[in-house]
């Protein structure tokens, strides 16, 4: 029996792809943890760099934050230009899950929170995003989670009902949402759990 989900659609950062700030962060200030902490909760934080995944280009935004903290400005420009070390790598383990599925002939889909100017490199370094039949990008499309718009331009995209698609990501905002819009939605915590969701779907 086929299963009732027809298509799987995956979040990048933090399910298939080892992303944090901190990676790079450490190299800047390798002696002092709590300096970075404070840095990253209260300038390059998670609600300014939200700002470029929804389309706000990476030089307005560094000039913005060097306004406002010229004592940080080294520390500022670093986010954009050395962005790529922020890129751990593959989580291997879901990206094994990813190339079962598409071993399998699902439809694969994912839907990222990314700034459009960085989302090449991560084309570019990952050729496990080439097994998707297509990628949302919050940046390239001026929208991002968990606005529940963006949401319905995927569903619109892909062509399918919410209640056919199940989504997984590492965010509970981004899962609430979805699931009050009628995608089948699971938050990520391991590759085994997701597996195990998965396989109770008939998916894998």
């Amino acid at each position: 029996m086929e299963p009732r989900i027809t298509a799987v659609v995956f979040d990048l950062g933090g399910v298939l792809i080892d992303w944090n700030p901190r990676y790079l962060y450490r190299k800047l200030l390798p002696d002092d943890p709590e300096r970075i902490e404070w840095f990253l909760d209260n300038v390059c934080n998670d609600a300014w760099n939200l700002e470029q995944d929804a389309g706000r280009p990476f030089a307005d935004a560094v000039a913005l934050l060097c306004g406002s903290h010229p004592e940080h400005e080294a520390l500022i420009r670093a986010y954009d230009a050395r962005w790529e070390e922020m890129l751990k790598g593959p989580i291997p383990e879901s990206v094994a899950i990813l190339d079962e599925l598409r071993r399998a002939r699902r439809r694969l889909y994912a839907l990222t929170n990314w700034s459009a100017e960085k989302f090449p490199v991560a084309r570019q370094r990952f050729d496990f995003l080439g097994w998707f039949d297509d990628i949302v990008v919050s940046g390239e499309i001026g929208l991002r989670k968990p606005h529940p718009e963006i949401f319905h331009h995927l569903l619109e995209r892909i062509a399918l009902p919410a209640s056919r698609t199940f989504f997984v990501d590492d965010s509970r905002h981004n899962i609430e949402a979805a699931r009050a819009l009628g995608l089948d939605a699971v938050l990520f915590t391991t590759p085994a759990a997701l597996r195990a969701d998965l396989q109770a779907r008939g998916l894998l």
